[in-house]
């Protein structure tokens, strides 16, 4: 019996993981195993909702335990350090408790078929002080810290306003980059102050007393989008007291101040990089072949171009489209369409070449707070683009989310925890208040 390991748990990871569990792991005809640095998943384009307090994570995490037993495959929990390709096996660091004491050692894997599946992180570009001084949104512990120093600022800032003869009262918050992470956070994070103003958190004006404020290196915010569709998010963001600067470099990260290539100096209380991404360091510490981004070539059947053993998915592998020259975006489309296609692949029998992956492009979808979206569609009729908008955007970006849970719970139980979170939202605070 062959086994395969999953290296990363993330979107593609745990779907794979749970597909694979339901065909090779429960017929025994393979050993899966999925391993991952912490015990939880959680939906990673869901994070700017947990540093907004809008989502408690706790909610919405899954256990890997439990998912791995219901679905027939093994879970270790620990981070991979490295790889011996020769012994075909995987290094994994010790697993640490809460107190730093070790819980586990330091162990090896053994594996016949190896996925990578690792994500990616914030690449900082290497501009001065931003990895020193800017939060970032690549976990839900990265989430959380930004939601205590965001409601911490807000409620010093309204204890300052007692006191005339203090310093400035107002919050800054600088967002660099236009992207779909920097506009949803914007967004919410306008959406969340005004809530605990309401809830009586803090004594703050949310229009005058906190600033947002994003900066986008590009002419247009959300590049990936319709010109018409970039402008438009401009404009819900304005209309909500959301600063947009474009056409605007960041050179250099302070403490306290984000400047610009023009010498600009923009006050900041925090800064929130959200600028791009790139493979995580252990990309580098597997020896193979990686691209400027340090993420993973792979070839047209997701196998690395090093190892035809080791196969790469997700936000941490390059795969060139065939045709058009251009590397798939870090979206989690990408990523469940991998996995679904390496599950399909894995599951053949025989020892023949495996098939190519196809990526069909379905269009993006950005949220603009808790009532707006924007986006595109593609495929539709004629195979052209249908620019969206409104309650339907804002419909299908909420289906995103629950095409996940259904991957990995399928329908009963995702219509289920639906409801339990409708019901949920009705009995609490629209927002995290502590």
């Amino acid at each position: 019996m062959q086994t395969i390991v999953i290296a990363g748990g993330g979107a593609g990871g745990l779907e794979l993981a749970t597909r694979l569990g339901d065909s090779l792991g429960r017929s025994g005809r393979a050993s899966i195993i999925l391993v991952h640095r912490s015990p939880t998943h959680f939906w990673k384009p869901l994070l700017h909702t947990v540093a907004s307090g809008k989502r408690d994570p706790r909610m919405h995490q899954i256990e890997y335990a439990a998912q791995a037993t219901e679905h027939r495959f093994r879970f270790v929990c620990g981070e991979v350090i490295g790889l011996d390709r020769n012994a075909r096996t995987l290094d994994i660091a010790p697993y640490r408790g809460d107190d730093g004491g070790e819980v586990l050692p330091r162990r090896s894997l053994r594996y016949d078929k190896l996925v990578l599946a690792f994500g990616a992180v914030t690449s900082f570009f290497n501009v001065a002080g931003a990895a020193r001084h800017a939060l970032t949104l690549d976990s839900v512990e990265q989430a959380e810290r930004f939601r205590k120093r965001f409601l911490a600022s807000c409620m010093q800032a309204s204890a300052r306003q007692e006191h005339p003869g203090a310093s400035s009262s107002a919050v800054n918050i600088v967002i660099v980059g236009g992207g779909a992470t920097g506009v949803e956070l914007a967004a919410e994070l306008s959406h969340t102050v005004r809530m605990q103003a309401r809830y009586n958190v803090h004594s703050l004006d949310p229009a005058r007393d906190v600033r947002i404020r994003i900066l986008e290196r590009g002419e247009l915010l959300l590049p990936h989008l319709h010109p018409r569709l970039c402008r438009k998010a401009a404009k819900l963001l304005h209309s909500i007291g959301v600063e947009v600067r474009t056409s605007t470099t960041v050179a250099r990260v302070d403490a306290d101040a984000v400047y610009d290539s023009d010498g600009a100096r923009h006050a900041s209380d925090i800064t929130v990089w959200a600028a791009g991404v790139e493979g995580p360091a252990v990309c580098s510490a597997l020896g193979l072949e990686l691209n400027r981004l340090k993420q993973i070539v792979v070839g047209p059947s997701l196998q690395t171009a090093t190892d035809p053993g080791i196969f790469a998915i997700g936000d941490c592998a390059s795969f060139i489209r065939p045709g058009k020259g251009v590397a798939l975006p870090p979206r989690a489309q990408a990523a469940h369409q991998q996995a679904m296609h390496l599950a399909q692949a894995l599951a053949r029998s025989g020892d023949g070449p495996l098939p190519d992956f196809q990526y069909r492009d379905y269009g993006s979808l950005v949220s603009i707070g808790p009532f707006a979206a924007v986006g595109m569609l593609l495929g539709g009729i004629g195979a052209r683009e249908l620019l969206v908008g409104g309650w339907a955007a804002r419909v299908l970006y909420g289906l995103m989310y629950q095409k996940h849970v259904l991957a990995l719970h399928g329908f009963i139980r995702m219509a289920g925890q639906t409801l339990a979170h409708w019901l949920h939202g009705k009995l609490t605070p629209p927002v995290k208040l502590h």
